[in-house]
């Protein structure tokens, strides 16, 4: 039995975290994809978002405006995004690494157990709670 925990998802990695968190993620076993290697650098979200959650990645972000603007939000609603975001954007890489290390084995398991689409926030104190929800961000594909 090898010593890593079997990680379900592939996680998208978004430009505001990089390649030191995703490595980091990799030496543990998880399956990882960065921005840089699919998008253009200043590709906006909504161009992302759609074709990341389409073929099932599991975002991870420390961008806390990703679940503000509207276009946003119905992208992430319409294509099932599952999106994690860092709320401590004063972290260092290192820190912000060691978060992610503790974390990600509860961010798989969320992701697997939460039905999508769903916006979550990761505390620096390795918490992981829901913020907008598959029926908060679905109510937004009804809007004109």
């Amino acid at each position: 039995m090898s010593k890593h925990h079997k990680f379900k998802h592939t996680y998208f990695i978004d430009r505001t975290l990089g390649k030191s968190v995703a490595k980091a993620l990799q030496n543990l076993g998880v399956k990882v994809e960065l921005h840089k290697n699919h998008f253009p650098s200043n590709s906006p979200d909504i161009e992302w978002l759609p074709i990341v959650s389409k073929k099932g990645w599991v975002v991870l972000t420390k961008d806390t405006n990703i679940g503000r603007n509207i276009l946003e939000i119905k992208a992430m609603a319409y294509f099932k995004a599952k999106v994690f975001t860092l709320v401590s954007a004063d972290l260092n890489n290192a820190k912000m690494i060691e978060i992610f290390e503790q974390t990600i084995e509860k961010i798989d398991n969320f992701a697997t157990t939460n039905t999508a689409p769903f916006i979550a926030k990761i505390y620096k104190n390795s918490t992981i709670k829901l913020w907008k929800n598959h029926t908060k961000l679905n109510k937004n594909l009804k809007q004109k």
